[in-house]
């Protein structure tokens, strides 16, 4: 058996690195909206203002989309597009793009999955708090009964929330992104609580309002790292280093801070003993909020680090580099997404779907007028023959989202980095169909059986 049937072949998207009409038709600011404006934030000043213009160009990204033969496309809301000020009034507007998004995908055969907050915070909110403040949960909540009210009747498939792990580690840790802050340890776990109540909140809205029985999960991230040896010593040290963290400092970039409290109903208690003196109070409610029942976890995967365990501890192996190094920096590590997602699944037994996964390349147009990404093809080849091997495995795999459907705005590296199987050329708005996007043509249409 490989994948099964059913096997959901997406690409993916997020709302701020795609839609661009940044002001237009009743739309609030966000966080990205003003850290754009400080100098030296963001690579080159690029912001999100324009970005691909798909606000636009809706329809044409859709028929690119079909012409891939992209069975589900999983794609963002901006909060404070269809809420202006984070709660309270309703835009139509908002709520009118996004029913015609989903609309056209369905119409083109295209499964919508809607990821509620992939870190764009209205700005209204963010002037009360953000995530620091314990009414963020509630805010949170009425942002998704809104979306469940106006969307749940065609959408299924939701993601709460992107990606916690970086929401706090890059935007109010080291303050490399909105909202660009450095908090003390004690405020870092108030708001990682608080983005777990959120979650919980959500997850419990979409099930009060949904229109229809709804797959609800979330993104994580993280390392999926990777024995040496396939020697039992090596996958236990692998296991124990994806899973594991020794320092309070290194809880908002961990997996189990997060996944833990929401599929267990607990925080792992190994890192409890040292992380629980800088924690709020917990209370039992908490707990019984955060842990409400999902029916996936996405995991979002780039790399992960070869470990050993020979010397009866936990040893990262030496990088050899090389190809290993893309030009986002981030090194190739073809077995890291087998790996990550059998640890995973022996954790926490809940279906998984590989939420994001690609590559930044040097993309460039040919003389023919084509995109010969060869590099991209080896890389999506690697990765997607571990995943095949997990499937074989009988890990529960549900689906795949290809990171990015489109170039965009990669956040802090601006228009510097390209993902997408899609050219954009951000002048002209022109797009072009990548080499890599006939290869992912071909998996989908033999259900990766060509791998």
């Amino acid at each position: 058996m490989s994948f099964k049937k059913d096997f959901i072949w997406g690409a993916a998207t997020a709302a701020y690195q795609i839609e661009g009409a940044y002001n237009e038709d009743g739309k609030g600011l966000n966080i990205f909206d003003t850290f754009c404006k400080i100098p030296g934030r963001i690579l080159n000043n690029d912001n999100g203002e324009i970005a691909c213009d798909h606000y636009h160009r809706m329809k044409e990204d859709v028929s690119l989309m079909k012409k891939i033969g992209i069975k589900a496309y999983r794609f963002s809301v901006s909060w404070s597009r269809i809420l202006p000020e984070g709660t309270g009034r309703i835009n139509p507007e908002g709520i009118r793009f996004y029913n015609e998004l989903i609309d056209e995908l369905l119409k083109n055969g295209i499964e919508p999955y809607v990821t509620l907050y992939h870190w764009d915070m209205p700005l209204a909110l963010d002037k009360k708090g953000g995530w620091r403040n314990p009414e963020v949960v509630k805010w949170f909540a009425e942002y998704a009964k809104i979306a469940a009210i106006h969307f749940s009747d065609r959408v299924k498939n939701f993601f709460t929330i992107n990606e916690m792990g970086v929401i706090v580690g890059l935007g109010y840790q080291s303050g490399g992104l909105a909202p660009g802050m450095k908090l003390t340890e004690p405020e870092l776990f108030e708001v990682m609580h608080n983005l777990l109540k959120a979650h919980g909140a959500g997850v419990a809205a979409l099930r009060i309002y949904g229109k229809q029985k709804l797959n609800i999960g979330y993104a994580q991230c993280g390392c999926m790292n990777m024995p040496e040896t396939e020697a039992s010593d090596d996958i236990e040290a692998a296991r124990r280093s994806m899973f594991e963290f020794d320092k309070p400092d290194l809880a908002p970039s961990s997996i189990v801070w997060y996944s833990d409290p929401i599929l267990t109903g607990r925080y792992p208690e190994r890192e409890m003993e040292f992380c629980e003196p800088l924690m709020p109070r917990i209370t039992e409610d908490d707990m019984k909020l955060i842990s409400q029942p999902i029916d996936f976890i996405g995991h979002n995967v780039y790399w992960g680090m070869t470990v050993s365990g020979k010397s009866g501890k936990v040893e990262l192996v030496k990088n050899p580099g090389g190809f290993n190094n893309a030009p986002h920096k981030w090194p190739v590590t073809h077995d890291c997404i087998y790996w990550g997602s059998k640890f995973l699944w022996e954790r926490y037994h809940t279906p998984i779907i590989i939420s994001e996964n690609g590559k930044s390349c040097l993309d460039t147009v040919s003389p023919d007028g084509c995109v010969h990404d060869e590099e991209r093809i080896s890389y999506l080849r690697g990765y997607l023959s571990g995943m095949k091997r997990a499937a074989e495995e009988g890990i529960d795999l549900r689906g795949y989202f290809q990171w990015s459907l489109m170039d965009n705005f990669e956040w802090a590296y601006g228009y510097s980095e390209r993902f997408g199987l899609i050219y954009v050329d951000y002048k002209t708005q022109k797009r072009i169909l990548k080499d890599s996007a006939d290869f992912y043509s071909e998996i989908i249409k033999t259900n990766g059986e060509n791998l």
